[in-house]
């Protein structure tokens, strides 16, 4: 499913899966609330809400009621290696294969890194 066909709410996961990796929203710390991220990203609150409850469900993140949700300890480590299987699985071969197709060495790749 190409980036452009997916569902907001799996964008915008995408999105706080690559913070919560990069540290921006660090293990014990407080997502932003479901308002305040739906107006940093102009999106509407119910597709954050869906987006932060696959988290739960998932076991990323807790929830303190009345208070928020936060990252637990080892989402990042668990997050970094779903989503490198996720790439060499899905997104590697195909960027490989058009490599190949174009022609571009490892000389090439390195050179413009």
């Amino acid at each position: 499913m190409s980036q452009q066909s997916r569902p907001v709410y799996l964008k915008l996961r995408d999105q706080i899966a690559a913070a919560i990796i990069e540290g921006r929203y660090r293990e014990g710390e407080m997502l932003p609330s479901v308002r305040a991220l739906a107006a940093e990203e102009g999106a509407n609150p119910l597709t954050v809400a869906k987006a932060y409850q696959q988290f739960q469900a998932d076991g990323l993140v807790e929830v303190q009621r009345g208070v928020g949700m936060y990252v637990v300890q080892g989402a990042a480590a668990r997050l970094r290696s779903s989503e490198r299987e996720t790439f060499l699985a899905q997104e590697w071969p195909e960027i490989r294969s058009r490599i190949e197709r174009l022609g571009i060495s490892a000389r090439d790749l390195l050179a413009d890194a």
